[in-house]
């Protein structure tokens, strides 16, 4: 069985990527909401976060937060696509993670005893954005063995009050009703990255506290922050990971975990120091098929943030990025040992799912039950590909990028990792 559908998906062309069609709620979102301010400096993203946390005034260890959030503001002020509507929501966002942070520092110092919580040879799972790595989280998810992370949790970690029996988590509901206006606005985006506030999701968020989470990249065009973020070490944000990932054990178990994140990629080194008994999982695919999915995601949704949109500029920008995140890959590659580690070419993947599946059980030592094996194989003939239809892509016509010439800068990948290179 190789979980893949019979019937030809819906094809989903994009039209108007380079002038998109503005409907009145893209127009409310680029403006956004009247009374907030869209700029802010260090203090006043501060003291919103203390004063929505009602007082709470203490943000732990400051191992440079403070500096990348000022890196981040000023980067902020330097793009100049971005919208009022879209900088609010980047704040509101920066705002959030601060009160995360400040909730986690203080449930901590209330129970010491959370950091004495062991997380147990958790599995990361890398990969190239677009290369298949949310399904495979989302899919792995269903081994109730290893606790996994929901969207709605990610963004709200600490859980502030018990809940009545049968209640819905407002943490939840709250997930639930931003990623549904989101998607209102952007119907095709669920064929290309639903954001279902209950699906599985990546642990950029517990980055976010930390203020070194590579996800601005995809809502700002932000060149300051990125040097920045290169040129210091992010092993301590990986550290603030694990103090939340025990938060998050400590309100519900089980203490193994299963991560994801493209961003792991390039922070092969950190991971393995904070976490030296961990199994590392990377999915391998062709960058230019990765770069096509990827600008088409992003020249979509920057319709409600940006003005003009600038589809050849997103491209570059994400071809610098994406040879970035390769080459420090290749660099740490050899952190791991091939007893804690695998290669997974996104080809051989999407041709033998289940083949891939035991690969990783036997990495990781979990043994796979015949309850678990039929979990599994469940999940993969519930959630066909493209199972909400298939959007086609034109990163030459659209975003003016020459394949060919792409394909050179790509070379050291290709020549590293078998990858199959996608028409």
């Amino acid at each position: 069985m190789s979980g893949t559908q019979t019937q030809e998906p819906a094809e989903i062309r994009i039209d108007d990527m380079a002038d998109p069609v503005v409907t009145p709620a893209i127009q409310a979102a680029r403006h956004g909401p009247e009374g907030q301010p869209d700029r802010m400096t260090v203090d006043q993203v501060l003291a919103q976060a203390m004063a929505d946390a009602g007082g709470l005034n203490d943000f732990g260890e400051d191992q440079g937060f403070r500096t990348r959030m000022a890196v981040t503001l000023q980067a902020w002020d330097e793009d100049e696509g971005l919208t009022r509507g879209g900088r609010i929501t980047l704040l509101n966002h920066m705002v959030r993670v601060m009160v995360n942070r400040l909730r986690i520092e203080d449930l901590v110092k209330r129970r010491p005893e959370i950091l004495d919580i062991e997380i147990d040879r958790p599995l990361f799972i890398a990969g190239l954005p677009r290369s298949g790595t949310t399904h495979l989280v989302n899919w792995l998810s269903r081994d109730e063995r290893l606790r996994s992370l929901t969207l709605w949790e990610s963004e709200e970690p600490v859980q502030l009050r018990a809940l009545a029996p049968g209640e819905v988590d407002p943490r939840a509901a709250r997930s639930a009703e931003l990623w549904g206006a989101f998607e209102a606005m952007l119907p095709h985006m669920a064929a290309m990255h639903g954001m279902d506030a209950a699906s599985i999701h990546e642990d950029n968020e517990l980055l976010y506290m930390d203020l070194n989470c590579y996800s601005w990249e995809f809502q700002s065009r932000i060149p300051r922050w990125i040097d920045h973020y290169f040129a210091h070490d992010r092993t301590p944000s990986y550290a603030y990971e694990k103090k939340v990932l025990q938060v998050l054990t400590w309100h519900r178990g089980p203490n193994r975990w299963l991560l994801k994140s493209p961003q792991h990629m390039e922070n092969l080194a950190a991971i393995k120091t904070v976490f030296p008994d961990a199994t590392m999982v990377i999915t391998h695919r062709d960058p230019i098929a990765v770069l096509r999915s990827l600008t088409t995601m992003l020249g979509y949704s920057d319709r409600i943030r940006r003005d003009p949109v600038d589809p050849p500029a997103l491209a570059r920008l994400w071809l610098d990025r994406i040879e970035k995140l390769l080459r420090a890959c290749i660099d740490q590659r050899e952190a791991w040992g091939p007893d804690q580690s695998a290669d997974i070419l996104f080809h051989e993947y999407m041709a033998d799912q289940e083949r891939v599946m035991r690969q990783v059980y036997r990495l990781a030592d979990l043994d796979l039950t015949p309850e678990v094996e039929g979990q599994l194989l469940g999940y993969l003939e519930e959630n066909p590909r493209n199972k909400h239809g298939k959007v086609i892509y034109d990163l030459e016509g659209v975003f003016g990028v020459d394949e060919a010439a792409a394909r050179e800068r790509f070379a050291f990948y290709y020549e590293r990792f078998p990858v199959r290179q996608e028409a």
